[in-house]
């Protein structure tokens, strides 16, 4: 059992104890990005300074994940950019605008966004839902945008602290984990050459974790003679702040 000390950090104990990656990743198959410099709380868009109305509209979106966004350093606009995206059979297609104000979203129309085409990188850095997230997510935000400083972005919750730092690339889908300053450009690299860096993958983005498993599965050369099941894991404190040790879930590969 994971020992509770005031010192504990979630991301570096799943990695010491070696906590599977594999198909941990965001099972979502539509996301709205809202550019939003902040301030951001827990519960980012609830806890946001938005106009009510405007966190009314984003709530009520059918089927869609919301999630603020940011330059580093929390720089913001000109303008109110967003982004939409949704999940096809090989990736997600991305849309985008900018508007002029906040209030603009209450009368937003998806259907008016026009195609994104190039890359995105999204970095959970919400420090206030875990700080593993701020403390690794940020260096790694700063690296990226020094080479994509149009593609990179923070994020406020990507799911999975324990896999700080967290990365969602679009609009392959990839959820990367456990990335440093050190090995996240080589990383999103990789992806934007056509590639995945299966060690560092948690899976594809609006997949469950059986699939998102069963690809990296066979990235990693592995036979097409398995099959995967979730199973329970070991009970695990799920961030930083929270004191409670909780069930787990993990996906395995078991011989046909």
């Amino acid at each position: 059992m994971t020992q509770v000390t005031d010192d504990f950090r979630c991301s570096v104990t799943s990695a010491e104890e070696g906590e599977p990656l594999a198909g941990t990743a965001p099972t979502d198959e539509a996301f709205l990005f809202v550019e939003y410099a902040g301030p951001w709380g827990s519960q980012a868009l609830s806890e946001s300074r938005l106009p009510q109305p405007v966190k009314d509209r984003l709530a009520a979106l059918p089927g869609t994940r919301v999630q603020l966004i940011r330059r580093h350093g929390g720089e913001s606009g000109p303008g109110v950019r967003v982004f939409h995206a949704v999940a096809t059979a090989d990736a997600f297609t991305l849309t985008t605008t900018v508007l002029d104000a906040v209030e603009d979203l209450i009368d937003l129309d998806l259907a008016d966004l026009t195609t994104h085409d190039a890359s995105l990188w999204l970095v959970c850095t919400n420090g206030k839902r875990d700080r593993c997230c701020a403390v690794v997510g940020r260096p790694i935000t700063s690296k990226l945008a020094d080479r994509w400083p149009g593609e990179t972005w923070e994020t406020t919750h990507l799911g999975g602290h324990r896999f700080s730092g967290t990365l969602l690339a679009l609009p392959s889908g990839h959820t990367l984990g456990r990335l440093t300053s050190e090995n996240a450009e080589a990383a999103c690299a990789q992806i934007e050459a056509g590639t995945v860096p299966v060690e560092l993958s948690r899976g594809r983005a609006g997949r469950t974790p059986v699939e998102q498993a069963r690809e990296l599965h066979l990235l990693s050369g592995g036979s097409s003679d398995v099959d995967f099941v979730e199973v329970p894991g070991p009970q695990r404190r799920a961030s930083c702040g929270d004191l409670k040790l909780k069930a787990t879930t993990i996906v395995e590969a078991r011989p046909r």
